[in-house]
Order: C-alpha cells, then sequence, then structure tokens
C-alpha cells in the first residue's frame, strides 16, 4: 500500500459550502440575490457548479456589497450555520472598496497561509507579476474552512481546483479527526 495516501483515507468526501459574492456594482443592481444567476454572479455559479459535480451541496448564497460590517455580519452568520466552509469571492485586492479581508480577518482562529502562496504561485502562469495584487486567504474559524478569494472567474476556478482535492483532509485536521 502506498503510505502516502494513507493521510486521506477515510476523509469527508461531500461538504456543505457557504458562498458570498461581495460586489457592490451587482448588489446595486440585484439586492441581495439567494442564487448566482439571479445576480449575473459567474464566479459565484462556479462555485456552486463545482461543489454540487464533487458530490458536494451549497447550504447558503448572499450577494453583498463592499461594506465591512455587512460582510462581517455574513460571515458571522455562516459561521453558526451549517456550512463546513465559507467562500467568499470578491474584495481582495488593493483598492479602497477592497475590505473582505478586513472583514473577515477578525473571526480567523488559524490562518492557513500555505493556501494563499499556493495560489499566488500557481497564478503567476495566468497573470503574471500581477499576482502581488491579490490577498487571497485562508483560515479556520469556529471549525469551518473560509476561503477569500479574488472575483474573477479564472481566479476562482484555478483556486477549487486546488481547494477541492485536499477539502476533506483540511476538515478531517480542522475537525480534529
Amino acid at each position: 500500500m502506498d503510505t502516502s495516501l494513507l493521510h486521506k483515507e477515510s476523509v469527508q468526501s461531500s461538504y456543505k459550502c457557504a458562498i458570498l459574492t461581495i460586489s457592490t456594482s451587482r448588489f446595486e443592481k440585484y439586492g441581495k440575490a439567494d442564487r448566482p444567476e439571479r445576480a449575473e454572479d459567474a464566479s459565484g455559479k462556479l462555485i456552486w457548479g463545482m461543489f454540487q459535480v464533487q458530490g458536494s451541496s451549497v447550504v447558503h448564497y448572499e450577494l453583498i456589497p463592499d461594506n465591512i460590517d455587512m460582510i462581517r455580519e455574513s460571515v458571522k452568520n455562516c459561521l453558526y450555520s451549517e456550512a463546513d466552509i465559507i467562500i467568499s469571492t470578491g474584495g481582495t485586492g488593493l483598492s479602497p472598496a477592497d475590505v473582505t479581508i478586513e472583514a473577515v480577518s477578525p473571526f480567523i482562529e488559524k490562518d492557513m497561509p500555505g493556501f494563499g502562496e499556493l495560489f499566488r504561485h500557481k497564478s503567476i502562469e495566468q497573470v503574471g507579476n500581477s499576482v502581488m495584487l491579490t490577498r487571497a486567504v485562508a483560515g479556520v474559524a469556529r471549525g469551518k474552512v473560509i476561503f477569500c478569494l479574488p472575483g474573477s472567474p479564472n481566479a476562482v476556478k484555478l483556486a477549487l481546483e486546488l481547494i477541492l482535492p485536499e477539502m476533506g483532509h483540511v476538515l478531517k485536521h480542522v475537525k480534529g479527526q
């Protein structure tokens, strides 16, 4: 038996995901949408679809503006929900309106710097040196894993290709199994 695979045996294979799309322009146009199709949200729709394809479910979707208090309230609600994973998309750049990281950081109990490092490393192929503009991060709070991703569908797809194969292993550690 290949012992390098032992750490991934008997891990959870389906998860409950909460998706938070952070976009003031979409929020102003569509309001507090409860599905990505109702907000023309390509990144939210991509997250939803990729989780469903691998057998997981989305238990919450929310479209919110780049407002630190509203983001914090949504994250807080997700932390007390049935979700195993909270994924936000948008608001991770450097513009004054990008406040997702500032909103989420106070909830993080343990950082996962390896995610941001790996994501930026892999992103170089897509965006070159512009990779330094993203502040994508991950961490753990209240036994849930939080990923803050850029708003670009290409960035979301790449991030999920990194996240999904390891999610069972990550949750096994987070839940202390």
